[in-house]
């Protein structure tokens, strides 16, 4: 599982002109689903989007976490985080789940995200959609599940 996770003030996603998640501060995170992905990647990347501490302090220090500072997520699927451009011009996306493989891996990881309390907007899977935000600091982080770090 891999997630490309930016802190924003905010950040929303239109599908088809219309708005169907928007947050104010909070992550904005891009999903990636891996072909060999399984539960104990979702459960791993759930806990470490939650409890990751680069939120400032009162001493502008990242010392606080999503829950800490009250904030959202936006969560949109991105098959392409697993795109393959080592050869030729065109990626390869061979190790991108399938839809009917990465659809409840996506589903389950909003819901769980829900369940810890974080309020949790989305996009749509498999849409042709459009991502605004403003990334605050700038942060930005690429995280890879530790299954896919050995490989």
């Amino acid at each position: 599982m891999r997630v490309v996770l930016q802190r924003v003030s905010r950040a929303s996603v239109e599908v088809e002109g219309k708005i169907v998640g928007k947050i104010g501060n909070g992550l904005l995170l891009l999903l990636g689903i891996h072909v060999d992905d399984s539960i104990k990647e979702l459960e791993w990347m759930v806990k470490k989007v939650i409890g990751l501490r680069i939120f400032e302090d009162e001493d502008e220090k990242m010392n606080n976490s999503l829950s800490d500072v009250g904030g959202s997520l936006l969560i949109v699927s991105q098959f392409t985080l697993y795109g393959d451009c080592e050869k030729g011009r065109r990626p390869g996306f061979v190790n991108a789940a399938r839809p009917e493989k990465a659809i409840p891996i996506y589903e389950e990881f909003i819901e769980r995200c829900k369940r810890l309390g974080v309020c949790v907007e989305s996009g749509k899977f498999g849409a042709d959609m459009k991502v605004d935000l403003l990334n605050d600091g700038p942060v930005t982080l690429v995280i890879d599940s530790p299954a896919r770090l050995k490989g």
